[in-house]
């Protein structure tokens, strides 16, 4: 089977784009490799940075732990905390703020429709509006102009 998509190659190899020409004798393993980083490299950074106990919050980080609910009080918040406990608190704080950002949008959308109806109740659409605001410029024109 691979013997047919190699003639079939080779027989199309004119219109086939310079890129996947210059990769034809080259083994796929060996081209992946300079685009991916060794796994053991990705293992050793991570355990350090997240490893690391002797970070040392900023006071917004303190605020974000607060808020988080990972301590009760400020007092409470050591001098050093794990990079992961304030990774875990800012993460914790980005799905409330996307929570209460949904709420209020629900609120806006429910609000936006109430009033509309409320508009319609009362006969003011924006055709009407619009004309009343033409009719007043007019007038204001036609006065102004003696």
């Amino acid at each position: 089977m691979w013997g047919r998509a190699d003639r079939a190659v080779k027989l199309l190899g004119r219109n086939i784009p310079s890129v996947l020409r210059m990769t034809e004798g080259v083994d796929p393993k060996i081209s992946r490799r300079l685009c991916v980083k060794p796994q053991q490299d990705l293992q050793t950074k991570s355990r350090s940075a997240s490893g690391v106990p002797g970070y040392r919050p900023t006071p917004w980080e303190r605020r974000f732990l607060l808020w988080a609910g990972h301590y009760k009080k400020p007092e409470d918040i050591p001098d050093t905390v794990s990079l992961e406990t304030v990774r875990a608190a800012q993460s914790t704080l980005r799905v409330k703020f996307s929570y209460v950002m949904i709420a209020l949008t629900i609120v806006g959308c429910i609000t936006m429709v109430i009033r509309g109806k409320q508009a319609v109740k009362r006969h003011e659409t924006l055709l009407n509006i619009n004309l009343e605001k033409k009719a007043k410029l007019r007038e204001e024109g036609a006065s102004a102009k003696p």
